[in-house]
């Protein structure tokens, strides 16, 4: 039984299956197989075969968002919290060394009135002067005095929708004027894909044609929406029916640019978007825009 089985596995697999076509000729129901080579039974494609191309224009636009800078002002049921945590803090915590240091001090007054003190306790300090913690607090009140916050609110900047440095508490996004088709309509910063670079490469040329000064960080490569729209019928060929934009999210890394854009800008919050956008592109780009 080994002998007929070493003489079959010697034989080519080609050889196999000339065998077993013809014991299978007669059989009803069965089919040869072809021992051609698939390379030659497929016609090769020529050099000057044509590429097939989408009909979509591929489009790339970057969501840039400046992130708040201050906290927001607090809401009553927040304000009502926060007095609730620190009651709790306060009667659960225990003395703070400079609360330790105020009440040694005290004591320490307490006996030299009482002439109950003893100069010994003072030989490590020498000839120095001891600072109590009460004129510590005096001090830190002065400096308190003098100190003066910046507004948290500013009219004139908050107004100028062209200034990163306005409404300082939300989160801004980036809206530049660019041209489509015959008119000039206000956008997410936005460039036509071109062959060989990924779309997240034409996201970062889009947000460098309006500004070369912006520094911004990308959040990943891959989008976080789209938006597809079509051509007007009369506008519409074979080889153009529409185009498909595809959205990358990134924060502002830097400060407002020292040079002036290319383009015009603003810088508008999420409640501001529906002013600007039209109502099919603001759907899809309110999806992703955090309101932080």
């Amino acid at each position: 039984m080994a002998a007929p089985c070493r003489k079959m596995a010697s034989r080519s697999f080609s050889q196999l299956l000339y065998c077993f076509n013809r014991t299978a000729v007669g059989s009803v129901g069965c089919r040869r197989f072809s021992v051609t080579p698939v390379g030659r039974a497929m016609p090769q494609a020529g050099p000057a075969a044509e590429r097939a191309t989408s009909p979509w224009t591929l489009m790339a636009a970057v969501c840039l968002q400046r992130l708040p800078v201050i906290s927001a002002d607090e809401s009553p049921i927040e304000q009502r919290f926060k007095q609730m945590m620190q009651q709790m803090e306060l009667e659960k915590s225990v003395l703070s060394d400079h609360e330790l240091r105020l009440i040694e001090d005290a004591d320490r007054m307490s006996r030299k009135q009482a002439g109950d003190y003893d100069s010994d306790e003072e030989e490590g300090h020498g000839d120095q002067e001891i600072m109590l913690g009460q004129d510590l607090e005096d001090t830190w009140e002065q400096r308190l005095k003098t100190f003066q916050p910046a507004p948290r609110v500013r009219a004139d900047v908050d107004k100028d929708l062209t200034s990163v440095q306005r409404c300082l508490a939300d989160s801004l996004v980036l809206l530049a004027e660019q041209q489509v088709g015959a008119e000039r309509l206000w956008l997410l910063p936005q460039a036509a894909w071109q062959e060989g670079e990924t779309l997240r490469q034409t996201a970062e040329r889009a947000l460098g044609s309006v500004t070369a000064d912006l520094k911004a960080t990308f959040l990943g490569n891959a989008p976080c929406g789209v938006y597809k729209y079509k051509l007007p019928k009369a506008a519409r060929t074979e080889s153009s029916v529409g185009t498909k934009v595809f959205f990358f999210k990134a924060v502002l890394a830097d400060s407002a640019p020292a040079k002036a854009p290319n383009t015009a800008l603003l810088w508008v919050k999420k409640s501001e978007l529906q002013k600007y956008l039209k109502p099919a592109y603001m759907m899809k780009v309110d999806r992703f825009i955090l309101s932080l």
